[in-house]
């Protein structure tokens, strides 16, 4: 595969930065979006059934744009959890013989898991907004369990069209293998940029989404004394070679994924991009199309207060 070395990417205008700093935020309002639709359809026939919750998920992705506004709707997610619950519950009481359907059950059971993953990214986001340069540490067994149980978020909102396998004795042809390695210098605990879980997340989602039913996703993250590499490859559609430098500017996908129907504004790589640039790091892409996508980066070890309980975590 041929790798290059990105090194710089055009400039992004204020709205465009509020959305790479809100990204996850906006691809879970699109979620959650997505569901409730196919909830009216599977309850009434009715896409628009939900018309309150659908019309707070719209008003918050169109504000997502304006960095104040997108912060000061994040804050408010118990507010539009309760839009959320509450119009399920009127329809539901307007369709009662429904409310042991599996179908319904597991499509509201969906919206609880999103609706959760959404608080957590918003203390997330609240938190780095504060302080965006901050270091965190997490144990890599926790990081591991948040990617699987997101992973298996991604089989229930796909009905069953997808399934995920971390043991490659277990991956029938259909299921996607996936390898996730996580350590420290002396493994167990990770300190890292609190960005940085974000961008591991927009990655994987982008492998993800872009590797077939039947794949492999690896990704690999060791924090140590040289600072930090993060490593996430798939075989997926790959990049054409004339696009690799350009896919990373705001809104760039590659040419040969028209098809493939995203809920996201085509700024994950921009954003680990960005991220990776304002820490101090570099960042590569290797691809070849029908091969696969290697992006890795490597940021420079933690500064400040924080440096001295790094060195003893690794």
């Amino acid at each position: 595969m041929v790798e290059r070395e990105i090194t710089a990417i055009p400039p992004l205008t204020p709205a465009e930065r509020s959305i790479v700093d809100c990204h996850s935020l906006l691809n879970l309002y699109n979620v959650v979006r997505g569901e409730l639709t196919g909830l009216g359809i599977l309850l009434a026939d009715n896409e628009n059934l939900f018309a309150a919750a659908l019309d707070a998920c719209d008003r918050r992705v169109a504000r997502v744009g304006a960095a104040g506004t997108a912060l000061a709707d994040a804050v408010r997610d118990q507010e539009f959890e309760s839009i959320v619950h509450l119009e399920i519950e009127a329809r539901l009481d307007q369709f009662p013989a429904r409310r042991a359907d599996a179908a319904v059950l597991a499509s509201i059971s969906n919206l609880d898991s999103f609706l959760w993953i959404l608080h957590v990214r918003t203390l997330e986001y609240s938190a780095r907004a504060a302080e965006p340069d901050r270091w965190v540490q997490v144990a890599a067994t926790d990081l591991v369990a948040d990617f699987q149980e997101w992973f298996r978020g991604l089989e229930q909102f796909s009905h069953g069209r997808l399934r995920f396998v971390y043991n490659l004795a277990l991956k029938g042809p259909n299921d996607t293998y996936v390898d996730l390695r996580f350590e420290g210098r002396h493994g167990g605990l990770i300190r890292l940029p609190a960005v940085l879980k974000d961008v591991l997340r927009d990655l994987v989602a982008n492998a993800r989404k872009y590797t077939p039913s039947g794949g492999q996703l690896r990704a690999a993250l060791h924090c140590g004394g040289d600072g930090v590499r993060l490593t996430v490859e798939d075989t997926g559609r790959g990049i054409p070679a004339d696009e690799i430098e350009t896919v990373v500017g705001f809104g760039r996908r590659g040419s040969n994924v028209g098809d493939i129907r995203t809920l996201g504004a085509g700024c994950g790589l921009t954003k680990a991009f960005l991220a990776t640039r304002e820490l101090g790091g570099r960042f590569w892409i290797a691809s070849a199309v029908g091969q696969g996508t290697r992006v890795r980066l490597h940021l420079p070890p933690e500064r400040g207060p924080g440096a001295a309980d790094a060195s003893l975590l690794g």
